[in-house]
């Protein structure tokens, strides 16, 4: 059985974002993806904090180091209303108008706004295949997505990680090819 929901985790810095942008480039043209991506943002060599950028290219900051929030991550503060106002209506862009609905991350900075984990599971219930990263940390709704049938997950490592792309491309390739 192909299971539609396909999410990627891995050890932080393992390249998992990576993955998912070279999945999405072997893809071909005519599929449409929509949603958004979690980038490392890093000032001489170190890491500052995290960025929220969707697919047709805004950006916003997830978090960062000095944040005044009462949401933290380790030293970064959560950017709460930026998970609101760009990665939440980002997936439901990808609902109303993609084929496939990238979801770059599901942790627990996103988990910090308390209407992201009902819109992945929107995401996660709908029709459309997933395509996502998952943290490995052991949070409940984290293993309640792990647990579903329809999720496939994939290790990221650094053994694997130029293979992957092409394997979960296929994979995808098939389920958007099902009638």
């Amino acid at each position: 059985m192909l299971r539609k929901n396909l999410l990627i985790t891995g050890l932080p810095g393992v390249g998992k974002t990576t993955v998912i942008r070279k999945v999405l480039a072997l893809l071909t043209r005519e599929v449409k993806f929509d949603g958004f991506f979690t980038e490392e943002v890093r000032e001489k060599g170190e890491r500052i904090g995290f960025q929220i950028v969707t697919a047709d290219g805004q950006k916003a900051w997830l978090a960062k180091r000095g944040f005044p929030s009462p949401h933290k991550v380790g030293k970064y503060g959560v950017n709460v209303e930026a998970i609101g106002s760009v990665a939440i209506p980002a997936l439901k862009r990808a609902l109303k108008q993609a084929d496939i609905v990238v979801i770059d991350e599901i942790a627990k900075m996103e988990l910090s706004h308390p209407a992201f984990a009902e819109v992945v599971w929107e995401c996660l219930e709908s029709s459309k295949p997933v395509l996502g990263v998952i943290q490995r940390t052991q949070l409940p709704f984290i293993n309640k997505v792990k647990a579903r049938e329809d999720v496939q997950i994939f290790e990221v490592t650094h053994q694997n990680r130029n293979e992957l792309p092409e394997k979960i491309a296929k994979e995808l390739a098939q389920l958007l090819c099902k009638p």
